[in-house]
């Protein structure tokens, strides 16, 4: 036995070992860690003059002092093939609960590795869509995006991130769902919902939730990554959600704390931006000559009151491609899904955006944007002139409309029926109350209409003229 390689443990902490004697090695490398009860698997983070921080990945409480540890010069990686869809997995590959491997001969996909650099990379094109009508319309994500999910607690973030997994159904997207430190009954409903929409068949759960080591939740976000990358390696495309970040970052501080790394801004260690940063630059649209794949991904980060310029939300607002903000009041106020379209944006989205959805979410954008501002303006007067109160009745439908169910996408071709029924004043002399009722009775009536709107999606192109004439008398005949 090579003296260089092994080492004995020193001292234990909460999850966190510290050796001496392993003088060859190497930063995130995975070391063996030999205790009465079997072997445990360990990840070097700290390399000091005399002994080695090494975090535990596992059950921490059967290490001791005097136990041997090894190094085989290996970097963690997990096991992956197709065989991974519709399980849950911990972080380290294997089924949860359990010490099996769920893919015992799958591919070793490692959990660190450089992001791919620009030259591998081309522009996103493709659109994701979430089958959320406020979202796809005015905040479209395209495959190969960094989109951040930010709101306070219970705004519906998750949701969110689980209608966007429903409406994968039949699209060709691989979906990895990571839970870092939540509630196992919270974890549970997730997976009921997924099962119940029949979109387990092509989703891979990553669990590490409150009750695991910090150890485990700190890696489950790069593990996800790993599975994701592993498919868009194959020319295919995945999306990778993160949920959520903020607790990510806990785990990370806590092991920081507990190797004696000096804290920071909140206690944060000074690398934080980093483990985050390498984490969501691998989300990417690989170019032909490697396959065309994509890896999407959707971060989630909480917010305390609405504070955005807190440390974590604005490192993670740095690093991504625009963010979808959830408002507290809007949401309180009973507008689900509650996006702030104001504070959101899509940095890549436009590009990604269906032509037909292009044409049409314009006249939406600026729809909403008036009604903001004329709400706004007529909270401080009674007075109002006839165009002004069209507009904000206008207004009021509009974001009746924008209400969506959970669990509901939408196609794309209801979207754009839905806008027109709005910007082309369908529903202008209907009462606001019944806005919901009216839409449902359209979409489940309108067949020409819908029929236009699927060629011009497929043919890629605008609708004419003639053809938005045609689809607004069509919509008048059922309302009217």
């Amino acid at each position: 036995m090579n003296f260089k390689n092994t080492g004995t443990i020193q001292q234990v902490k909460d999850g966190v070992v510290f050796a001496e004697g392993l003088s060859d090695v190497g930063y995130n490398e995975t070391v063996l860690i030999k205790t009465n009860e079997g072997a445990v698997k360990g990840l070097a983070l700290n390399l000091d003059e005399d002994l080695v921080g090494i975090v535990v990945l596992g059950n921490y409480l059967k290490v001791k002092e005097g136990d041997l540890v090894e190094t085989h010069g290996t970097l963690l990686s997990i096991n992956v093939d197709e065989r991974i869809l519709g399980k849950t997995v911990d972080a380290l590959g294997n089924l949860y609960n359990s010490s099996e491997p769920a893919c015992p001969n799958g591919k070793p996909m490692p959990l660190e590795k450089l992001a791919p650099g620009v030259l591998d990379r081309t522009n996103v094109s493709v659109p994701l869509q979430t089958g959320i009508l406020a979202i796809d319309a005015t905040i479209p994500i395209g495959r190969g995006q960094r989109e951040l999910i930010i709101g306070d607690r219970q705004t519906g973030k998750s949701a969110i991130c689980v209608d966007t997994i429903i409406n994968q159904k039949g699209k060709d997207v691989y979906c990895i769902y990571v839970s870092v430190g939540q509630k196992n009954a919270k974890l549970a409903q997730t997976i009921s919902q997924l099962e119940k929409a029949e979109a387990l068949k092509y989703t891979t759960v990553v669990c590490a939730n409150a009750a695991d080591p910090a150890s485990m939740q700190y890696i489950a976000t790069y593990a996800g990554c790993a599975i994701g990358e592993y498919f868009a390696q194959q020319g295919k495309n995945a999306l990778v959600i993160y949920d959520d970040l903020t607790k990510h970052a806990w785990a990370y501080r806590e092991l920081s704390l507990l190797l004696r790394r000096p804290p920071g801004r909140e206690a944060y260690p000074g690398d934080i931006f980093y483990i985050h940063s390498k984490l969501l630059e691998r989300a990417l649209q690989f170019n032909k000559e490697l396959g065309g794949g994509t890896l999407t991904a959707l971060p989630i980060v909480e917010t305390q009151a609405g504070d955005l310029s807190a440390y974590i939300p604005t490192n993670i607002i740095s690093i991504t491609d625009g963010q979808i903000f959830l408002d507290k009041d809007t949401f309180n106020m009973g507008q689900r899904p509650a996006v702030d379209i104001g504070a959101s944006v899509s940095r890549v989205g436009g590009d990604a955006q269906v032509r037909t959805m292009k044409q049409v979410a314009g006249k939406l954008k600026l729809e909403l944007a008036q009604y903001r501002e004329l709400k706004a303006f007529s909270q401080f007067g009674s007075d109002l002139d006839e165009e002004t109160k069209k507009k904000l009745d206008r207004g009021a439908r509009l974001m009746e409309t924008l209400k969506q169910d959970q669990s509901e996408p939408l196609s794309l071709e209801d979207q754009v029926l839905l806008i027109l029924s709005i910007t082309e004043g369908v529903l202008d002399q209907q009462e606001v109350a019944k806005t919901k009722e009216v839409t449902e009775r359209l979409l489940s009536t309108l067949k020409e209409s819908r029929e236009t709107v699927i060629l011009a999606v497929t043919e890629k192109r605008k609708l004419t003229e003639q053809e938005i004439n045609k689809i607004k008398k069509e919509m008048e005949g059922i309302v009217h």
